[in-house]
């Protein structure tokens, strides 16, 4: 007789790639509102690896709910948290941070005795490691997933040494999965254009196709909420009075562009840009665009608070994205969910993901800065039948609810 909640009825998903639990990256988004959906289920146990220290490093004491174990441990959404403590080695910490949660995934299954293991891989950085991790996990009875993400070697940061070992990279994880699961329906055909028959011998890699998700709901906090005005004094805001943009800030995001755009448009609205700053880079754009001389454009900082940052989102004007590398990105459907007006960089992820429910630009001189002075008039008619569209694109195709249900079908082979 199988006892209900015995170790064996349990899955285990260890998951690895994430910086840290509530930031603004793709990865961390996901893992943050996957565990969120899951906790109450008794069928599932995540085990999640973090960065202790470095940029982007985990900081549980701004979340909400948090068990402490010790320094390096912590339960957070009823899964098991881990930071990982990485030296300060330059853009190699990234490698380093995933073999050292490889290297504690497989500690944890061999001490706790766990079978079947799923170990889910984001990202595709430590392909000259891989084959020796997934003949252990394999050993240790366990599957090994990907999500390959979105050509991390085209990525401006990388120099083009770098870039060449993430193209390797990306070869060798690919070969060496289970499964990979892929956030854009353009990822999985590149993954099989790409790597057909360069699988385990010789096999085409096994992948199916689970986007990120967004909220469908509205945010809890009224637009007199004390929290909302106190923050919108603060930064000199008022609503529907400001453009938004919301994610990491690295130069493949566009910034650049967006700003320069930005500074041409006749627009009276701000320029809200909420973001971890990076100062080497954003000294770099002040030497190049001179943006501090206009006052429209504003760096407000970061935002945790989710209902807040909701509410910012549906306070927008508009929304732009500039997003140019990756698949299905979190930030462009939080804002197709919230934002009555959205301004995207036009290329193939992000017209797979909104359709007809936003404007589109491109980098040419005078495209989003004209696009802004058309959105600045645009009549109230034509604003609601485009967030109407961006809603229902959301709510059919992308709402946390299904993608987490889909996920847990795939980890369990149950709905």
């Amino acid at each position: 007789m199988v006892v209900e909640n015995s170790q064996r009825d349990i899955q285990h998903v260890f998951l690895i790639g994430a910086k840290c639990l509530g930031g603004y990256g793709g990865y961390e988004t996901f893992i943050n509102k996957l565990t969120e959906y899951h906790q109450n289920n008794k069928k599932i146990q995540y085990h999640v690896f973090c960065k202790a220290n470095g940029s982007g490093s985990m900081d549980e004491s701004t979340l909400e709910g948090v068990t402490r174990i010790s320094d390096g441990e912590f339960i957070y959404h009823n899964a098991y948290c881990v930071k990982i403590h990485v030296p300060e080695i330059g853009s190699a910490q990234a490698i380093y941070y995933d073999v050292a949660a490889l290297q504690a995934c497989c500690k944890c299954i061999k001490e706790k005795g766990i079978v079947h293991p799923i170990v889910y891989i984001m990202a595709c950085r430590v392909g000259p490691f891989i084959k020796h991790y997934y003949k252990e996990i394999h050993k240790l009875g366990g599957r090994l997933f990907l999500n390959p993400d979105g050509h991390e070697w085209m990525r401006a940061k990388w120099s083009k040494p770098i870039r060449k070992y993430w193209r390797l990279s990306e070869q060798r994880m690919v070969k060496y999965c289970d499964l990979a699961i892929c956030d854009s329906i353009n990822i999985e055909k590149y993954i099989h254009k790409t790597y057909d028959g360069k699988g385990v011998h010789g096999r085409n890699p096994q992948t199916t196709f689970i986007a990120y998700g967004a909220e469908t709901r509205k945010s809890k906090l009224g637009d007199d909420d004390p929290k909302l005005l106190a923050w919108y004094r603060e930064k000199g805001l008022t609503a529907r009075g400001y453009y938004l943009v919301v994610g990491r800030f690295v130069p493949e995001n566009n910034y650049e562009t967006m700003i320069r755009e930005f500074m041409k448009s006749k627009t009276e609205r701000s320029f809200a840009l909420i973001t971890n700053v990076n100062e080497k880079f954003l000294q770099e754009l002040e030497e190049r665009l001179h943006f501090k001389k206009d006052k429209r454009i504003k760096f407000v900082g970061t935002v945790y608070d989710q209902e807040l940052l909701m509410k910012i989102r549906e306070n927008a004007y508009g929304y732009f994205h500039g997003h140019e590398v990756g698949g299905t990105n979190p930030s462009l459907l939080e804002a197709l969910s919230s934002t009555e007006l959205n301004l995207l960089l036009d290329v193939g992820f992000n017209r797979e993901v909104a359709e007809d429910a936003a404007l589109y630009w491109t980098k040419e001189e005078g495209s989003l800065s004209n696009l802004i002075d058309d959105a600045d008039d645009m009549d109230y008619e034509k604003k609601a039948l485009l967030e109407n569209k961006a809603h229902q694109r959301i709510k059919e195709y992308y709402s946390w609810d299904l993608i987490c249900k889909r996920y847990l079908s795939v980890f369990t082979g149950k709905d």
